[in-house]
């Protein structure tokens, strides 16, 4: 069975590049190629006023980096309140109150926010080791859930999850924020055109140099045993002594978080599966090492993986090499690339830049050396004759970029709204528990191979390792 990019592809090659090059803001037709820049249009939002009494009442657990960077675009959609805050450093409590008021309700205990009925959704910012009680519980409770990413810490923990997600009635959201963003939706829409051919690989990267990149976050200095609630902290974790930077560092533990796979790779694997409407990879290889920041961590700071995706009916067989370096000596800088037969694009939330290529077909002179001059010739007149009717092949070969408008709101604005929306039972939520445990899955991979120093198998339709 051919995929779906295959069988569309006729319908982009009709559809695009004069059609485009008229609506871009400065086309340039050079020679037999093109160049041009074309704005996507707005999302409509539908202007809404709420009562106080109509207020999506929301709760923060997990007042820590995201989190309030979660709580920040949550509220800049309509109708949400927030009413309350949870984090086991107080110093985070405060800064709570010092950011959205001090008639917000604080507290140390996430248990007192699930147990209040004036609590409608909750956004779960916590220690990766924790989603799992903590989302399981507040559905238990009757709350909606945004959950950051990844939405389990292992594998185990993600078809447990799903059942208590669909035995709640409730709406659940996992928080990888690009995943609603413009640059995805044209993404997707662009290849099942067709716009790529049949995928053949994927490239992502992303690379860092400071020390804030690689976790090594800053550590107040009023931490301590009576402003750190570490015993909690811990969780079912292993009992180790008070230390504050596992506390604060705690994405540099295995025993908390889940290494650059459930924290950059699992982005990544959201926006490829969505796009290509993929369920996941069906085996893995992974290596790296702690090259530089030898502090304490038990995760590598470069981290190479090498995944195989199994031919399906949204895309052809392809292989995808996902790679961070925390240690990158020239500067920093990421991408996210799907390479096809017949193209590339280049994904962003805010942007995409699509490049069609022309797959030269015709000898050349490094292969026709070892002929004579009157053989040389009859070979290129054989082959323009094979070749004769190129030009409309010629004609869908250049470069398209498309832009995200001034006024856009942004892809974490609009993973939010998609939350409230469904929270309302206005809009289907896109990226559920399933979806959900299916980039998690996918990227936790990474850790079970280099871990284990072997490649790993995993099933994307039942997601569960083989």
């Amino acid at each position: 069975m051919k995929s779906k990019s295959h069988s569309s592809r006729r319908s982009f090659i009709k559809n695009t590049v004069l059609g485009a090059a008229l609506v871009s803001t400065a086309p340039k037709i050079m020679g037999n190629s093109y160049s041009q820049r074309i704005v996507l249009k707005s999302r409509e939002f539908e202007p809404a006023q709420f009562a106080a009494n109509d207020q999506v009442q929301l709760a923060l657990i997990g007042a820590g980096i995201q989190g309030i960077y979660d709580t920040t675009s949550a509220l800049r959609v309509s109708g949400v309140k927030l009413v309350a805050a949870c984090d086991l450093y107080t110093g985070r409590l405060r800064r709570a109150k010092e950011l959205w008021g001090d008639d917000i309700f604080v507290t140390r205990d996430y248990r007192e926010i699930l147990d209040r009925d004036d609590i409608d959704a909750v956004i779960i910012a916590t220690p990766d080791h924790w989603h799992i009680k903590i989302s399981t519980e507040a559905l238990k409770a009757g709350k909606a859930v945004y959950c950051e990413k990844p939405m389990v810490q292992n594998f185990d923990e993600g078809h447990p999850l799903i059942q208590a997600w669909k035995e709640s009635g409730k709406v659940m959201q996992i928080g990888s924020q690009g995943m609603s963003s413009l640059g995805n939706e044209k993404a997707k829409q662009l290849y099942e055109d067709g716009a790529i051919g049949e995928i053949v690989m994927l490239d992502m990267f992303n690379d860092r140099y400071s020390a804030e990149g690689a976790w090594q976050y800053p550590i107040p200095p009023d931490a301590n045993p009576d402003t750190v609630d570490y015993d909690t902290f811990l969780g079912r974790a292993p009992k180790v002594p008070f230390e504050l930077k596992r506390f604060f560092r705690w994405r540099n533990y295995k025993d908390y978080g889940t290494g650059v796979a459930g924290d950059l790779f699992v982005h990544a694997f959201s926006t490829l599966h969505y796009v290509i409407s993929s369920n996941g990879p069906e085996r893995a290889q992974a290596t790296g090492g702690l090259r530089y920041w030898d502090d304490g961590r038990d995760v590598p700071d470069v981290s190479i993986t090498l995944y195989d995706f199994p031919k399906t009916n949204t895309h052809a067989a392809f292989n995808a090499a996902f790679r961070v370096n925390f240690i990158a000596g020239n500067g920093g800088g990421g991408g996210f690339r799907l390479v096809g037969t017949e193209g590339e694009m280049e994904i962003g939330s805010n942007s995409v830049k699509l490049i069609r290529s022309k797959l030269n077909m015709k000898p050349q002179s490094y292969s026709l050396i070892a002929y004579t001059e009157e053989m040389q010739k009859k070979i290129k007149e054989e082959y323009d004759m094979k070749y004769l009717n190129e030009r409309k092949a010629d004609l869908n070969v250049g470069e398209t970029t498309y832009e995200a408008p001034r006024d856009y709101k942004g892809a974490h604005y609009d993973h939010f709204y998609n939350f409230f929306q469904g929270v309302r039972g206005q809009q289907k939520i896109v990226e559920n528990p399933v979806f959900g445990l299916r980039a998690a899955g996918a990227a936790l991979l990474a850790n079970e191979s280099y871990y284990k120093a072997k490649p790993v198998l995993w099933n994307p339709d039942t997601m569960k390792l083989v």
